[in-house]
């Protein structure tokens, strides 16, 4: 567990409709937390006069995101633009997501590990069909932090009677949605109001500003690994290769002959030297003699490491395998149900043959579309195809078994791609239901 004196990484993404002023507050709040450097803002200052943008100082805040040639020009946001900054209190990964719906696919990838997202409103339209969409994706991906911002609060004279209504429509949406604790706050973008700093001009807001609610949320860093059971898939298997130098001893030479080790990356919980693990699918218990991470022999090893992981038995553990705590091993499944993201102009029909890759292993299955999720009512519609940016529900048939587990309860085991067998495109991004 991360100590309270070391800086803390949190990840977070930015989500909203096309011209609610995305790009400007992700610019603005990178600027005022002077995490750009001096060439960048001399370059984005005379864009932003080439330009004639005459506001304020004449400076554009969205060019310091939509880095694309297509971006500037267009006005708009199309691929998931990623931005690293740190302030005193924490280190950020953020990851700017367009807004329009044609590239929902995108925003898709962008919230998968994030720890929060920020979705932006239009204080001036309230909640829009891309809004929900928006929120749907956050809800099926079970984003730990929400955090809606209504912006432009400026061109509603910054009026508390503004902000409620829209803010009463978010809770609604949020709470149909079952999406817990929602951050909703009022911010201008273009003014720098409520974003690194408390305004001013909106004293009935009591709350934090965007920057300080960013630097006080718990991110992954911070739980504590001992909560959640150790899993890891397995990538490979390492063995020696290669001759041996004549200097070293007869028993270094036969420990590098016995050397065997499994590795991959743990996707939760901890494991130490001496901890009993089974080995799925064989079901096999035994016991870890040793760990090594970036080349050197640790005691213990907590997600999200990379580790080789020796056992005491030469156990098969090959590529796919997945390496448990004893005892809270998922029970392995042919067929089970899930929400299914339709990220592929392709469209998804029932009984597709097709891959499934869970952890390090991808198997053939086969998808059977059930239902489609209707954004207007919320409610999920008879369907037997998913269409792009559709979101939906499936049985999936899997063969051979895998350790697939709640995605509520574990992102990480609950979380498939399906891909095509032919070409190797991913079709859609799945979640787990219990």
């Amino acid at each position: 567990m991360t100590t309270v004196s070391e800086p803390t990484l949190f990840r977070f993404a930015t989500a909203g409709s096309v011209d609610d002023g995305k790009s400007t507050l992700v610019g603005r709040l990178l600027h005022d937390s002077k995490a750009i450097l001096a060439d960048q803002l001399e370059q984005v200052a005379r864009t932003s006069v080439e330009r004639g943008f005459a506001h304020g100082t004449g400076f554009d805040f969205a060019l310091l995101t939509d880095g694309l040639r297509a971006e500037r020009e267009q006005g708009i946001t199309i691929d998931v633009a990623y931005r690293y900054f740190s302030t005193g209190a924490r280190s950020f990964v953020l990851a700017d997501c367009p807004g329009h719906v044609q590239y929902t696919r995108n925003m898709v990838t962008g919230a998968t590990t994030a720890d929060a997202v920020v979705v932006l409103i239009d204080g001036r339209k309230g909640v829009l069909e891309q809004t929900r969409r928006h929120l749907a994706v956050i809800a099926l991906l079970r984003v730990p932090h929400v955090i809606v911002a209504v912006n432009k609060i400026d061109l509603l004279d910054y009026a508390a009677d503004a902000f409620a209504p829209v803010e009463s429509q978010v809770r609604a949406v949020t709470d149909e949605l079952g999406i817990p604790a929602v951050h909703v706050l009022p911010v201008s973008a273009l003014e720098g109001d409520n974003i690194v700093d408390r305004s001013p001009h909106t004293p009935w807001y009591t709350g934090p500003a965007l920057l300080e609610l960013l630097e006080s949320l718990p991110g992954q860093d911070e739980l504590d690994s001992d909560l959640e059971a150790f899993r890891l898939p397995v990538q490979l298997v390492l063995r020696p290769q290669g001759g041996l130098s004549p200097e070293i001893t007869e028993g270094e030479q036969a420990a590098y002959r016995d050397y065997r080790a499994v590795a991959g990356r743990i996707s939760s919980g901890t494991v130490r030297v001496g901890d009993r693990v089974t080995v799925f699918p064989s079901g096999i218990e035994t016991t870890v003699t040793g760990l090594t991470a970036a080349g050197v022999a640790v005691e213990e090893a907590i997600s999200p490491q990379s580790v080789a992981v020796q056992l005491a038995d030469d156990v098969d553990a090959a590529r796919g395998a997945v390496l448990t705590a004893s005892g809270s091993a998922p029970a392995g499944t042919r067929e089970f149900a899930a929400e299914l993201f339709q990220l592929d102009a392709r469209p998804l029909a029932s009984g597709t043959r097709v891959l499934v890759k869970h952890g390090t292993a991808t198997v053939q299955a086969v998808v059977e579309v059930t239902s489609r999720y209707d954004l207007d009512t919320l409610a999920h519609d008879d369907a037997s195809t998913l269409a792009v940016n559709d979101i939906g529900r499936a049985r999936v048939r899997v063969a051979p078994e895998l350790p697939v587990e709640p995605y509520a309860v574990n992102r990480h085991g609950g979380s498939f791609l399906v891909i095509h067998p032919s070409d190797g495109a991913t079709l859609a991004a799945g979640t787990v239901l219990a």
